[in-house]
């Protein structure tokens, strides 16, 4: 792809005319086995501006003659904006030459992490969910929660009905109503429900986009042949499932990173529910067949999640030759 002599900016509308979730999908499953190891992507820069803002720095590079970008994602979060009426995170991913160095385009980090994070998802389901899934439990009605939905119904068109459960029961009806309405997926119902305890026996697939320190799917509840897909923790005190479902099914991660920051793992490894070897493996090693995915119509499967600058870096690469080859920008 040749440079751009100057450096474009990529608005959130040229973004979202774009990217959609079953290119981005696609994209993941073609180009992750052949680049990951050739790009590099050092711990995350944290810097604390405030006793409650901080600024993360997040920098990835290839050196894959396919993948000639550098990749910087910036990200500030305010968490005190809720009371002003903004969002309290907001980013922006810078994307240079690999070559010469020169900045080539600057999009929206927020929206880039939103479609690659839900898209990561989804390429896992397609592998790891049984073929004829039909119903998809969503936990969670934030940002992040409609662009999972997307996903899933992309990579699993067998699926008919999607269940929204949230705390605040508002923002699940508003979320299935604005879906209902898109008339996107054509045949899939959107409904909420209250009752976690009710829906979660229904899923064969659950995706969990929350915050929570407290379990919220219980393994017991798991049906068979059910696939539990965990986006929300990244911190040891975080998590969204218990020892049981752990514990009940066959665990995959999209990262070694994984293994050292989500909650659920962390937590399960010091109490000895399973070991690190326990682990299936990751996604790249599911995608080149390395290792074996699900066994059976029965078997559970868990996919963990924490993201990382390598898919920032395919998802801007996507974003950004896209916008060059069609003029999208």
């Amino acid at each position: 792809m040749a440079s751009n002599p100057n450096p474009i900016f990529i608005s959130s509308d040229s973004l979202h005319s774009i990217l959609s979730h079953s290119t981005l999908i696609q994209h993941f499953h073609s180009s992750l086995p052949t680049v990951s190891s050739a790009i590099n992507t050092p711990i995350r820069q944290h810097y604390s501006l405030s006793p409650s803002s901080s600024l993360l720095l997040m920098p990835s590079w290839s050196s894959a003659p396919s993948l000639p970008y550098i990749g910087v994602k910036l990200v500030t979060h305010f968490p005190q904006n809720s009371t002003i009426n903004l969002p309290g995170i907001h980013a922006n991913y810078v994307l240079f030459s690999s070559t010469t160095g020169q900045p080539l385009a600057s999009m929206d980090g927020t929206l880039l992490t939103l479609h690659r994070t839900a898209s990561v998802s989804g390429l896992a389901s397609k592998i790891l969910a049984k073929k004829n899934s039909k119903i998809l439990i969503m936990i969670g009605a934030g940002a992040l929660a409609p662009h999972l939905i997307k996903a899933h119904l992309s990579s699993n068109p067998s699926l008919q009905k999607v269940i929204i459960w949230n705390r605040t029961i508002k923002k699940a009806i508003d979320l299935a109503g604005t879906l209902q309405k898109s008339n996107e997926f054509k045949g899939v119902s959107f409904e909420t429900n209250e009752s976690l305890d009710e829906i979660v026996p229904l899923g064969d697939i659950i995706s969990c986009a929350t915050n929570s320190e407290t379990p919220l799917v219980k393994g017991e509840g798991l049906k068979h042949g059910a696939h539990l897909d965990l986006v929300g923790s990244f911190r040891e005190t975080m998590k969204e499932c218990d020892d049981e479902a752990i514990k009940r099914g066959r665990v995959y991660v999209d990262n070694e990173a994984a293994l050292v920051e989500a909650g659920e793992l962390v937590g399960a490894f010091e109490r000895g529910v399973i070991g690190k070897g326990d682990v299936g493996g990751n996604l790249v090693e599911l995608i080149e067949g390395k290792k074996v995915g699900r066994k059976d119509c029965d078997e559970i499967t868990v996919f963990k999640s924490v993201g990382s600058g390598v898919v920032d870096l395919l998802a801007a690469q996507l974003v950004y030759e896209t916008c060059m080859k069609k003029n999208k920008c």
